[in-house]
């Protein structure tokens, strides 16, 4: 739909009006003209060069009522342009003053351009309230996220201060474990905050993705294959400009979520480029995500099963520090369902730079 600038739309609304008002009189002398000549005509002789007292009482009232009618046009339209303007900015003074509730009133939509000016300002309020009360729920998330690791370690070392625990190998190990998680739960937050932010920090060179994928592969197998799993690849050499530490904790994390939530069994990683980009994907055997949970798998905290998570040591920033590390590559993060029933995660990356060395191979140990 085409869209005008607001002066444009006044300018040519005022011309609308005087050219309205110019033209009831002119159209209008000659009717009363014609009127008057009719109910009074004038004397036999030469017209009078100039007009006579009655006429100037008659075209002076004539023109005072076409004025009138051009002041009431002109205040109608000045209270259509107005209204609206005056509810935004009544808006805008109760957002600046916290309620971030408040709404403007478009009017009678009659003028197009103030129409979207206040559907604009209300989206951006509708944003600006969406994004103040997503910023309360992360903020309590994060507090509740941390909460429980620094209740056990401070439980732990309350207890050994007290002389409640033998300060045996074992012990020490659970707190390690406890703050290791709580170093990797703020570096996922770390990276999910500045990608929002579009801060986070990103270093391309040339790497051949195939080794990444194969080294971080090999990092995992021992846990994966502890966990049931059987890891099996399907990679292409492959060098691309990319940031190689972030993509391999992408990739890391895929591999972690796989051993946490997906049904022990075959784990394919695999590579392959078409018109999207380069895809890494990380394949297991089941068993998905539910249909209504999948459109919200990479965001910030969601969990498909909230209970089974906090047993199993998620967090619910996993999917989104990949979702974080795809899309400042820009490229993308996806989920699909498998035809077995399994999950089918995707990092897809844009093909700058790319050079493909050989021909594909595959492994399985």
């Amino acid at each position: 739909m085409k869209r005008y600038r607001l002066s444009r739309q006044i300018a040519l609304s005022m011309s609308m009006v005087v050219a309205i008002a110019v033209l009831i009189v002119f159209v209008g002398s000659f009717i009363f003209y014609a009127v008057y000549l009719t109910w009074f005509p004038p004397p036999p002789g030469p017209p009078p060069l100039l007009p006579e007292a009655p006429d100037f009482v008659l075209i002076a009232v004539f023109l005072l009522l076409c004025l009138i009618i051009a002041i009431v046009a002109a205040l109608r339209l000045a209270e259509r342009i107005l209204a609206p303007l005056n509810s935004v900015a009544e808006g805008a003074r109760r957002i600046a003053a916290g309620d971030l509730t408040a709404r403007a009133s478009p009017g009678d939509r009659s003028l197009g351009e103030t129409a979207h000016l206040v559907d604009d300002f209300n989206a951006m309020a509708q944003r600006l309230e969406d994004t103040a009360e997503a910023m309360v729920s992360w903020n309590a998330t994060v507090a509740h996220e941390l909460r429980t690791p620094l209740t056990i370690l401070r439980g732990r070392i309350q207890g050994l201060t007290d002389g409640l625990f033998e300060p045996t190998d074992e012990l020490f190990g659970t707190l390690l474990w406890q703050i290791e998680s709580l170093s990797r739960l703020v570096d996922d937050l770390r990276i999910v905050t500045l990608s929002d932010s579009r801060r986070l920090e990103m270093r391309f060179v040339l790497t051949d993705v195939e080794q990444d994928v194969r080294e971080v592969v090999d990092v995992m197998r021992p846990r994966l294959v502890g966990a049931g799993f059987s890891v099996e690849m399907n990679t292409r050499p492959i060098v691309l400009a990319c940031d190689s530490v972030r993509l391999r904790q992408a990739l890391l994390a895929l591999l972690e979520n796989a051993r946490r939530y997906a049904t022990p069994g075959r784990l394919q990683v695999l590579m392959r480029v078409d018109s999207d980009g380069l895809v890494v994907t990380v394949e297991d055997q089941g068993p998905g995500l539910s249909p209504d949970f999948a459109p919200h798998a990479f965001d910030a905290f969601s969990r498909a099963e909230v209970s089974r998570s906090r047993q199993l040591g998620g967090s619910g920033l996993g999917l989104s520090v990949v979702r974080a590390i795809a899309e400042s590559h820009n490229g993308r993060a996806a989920y699909k369902a498998s035809a077995t029933g399994g999950s089918i995660f995707e990092i897809i990356l844009p093909l700058n730079g790319v050079t493909d060395a050989a021909p594909s191979r595959s492994m399985q140990p």
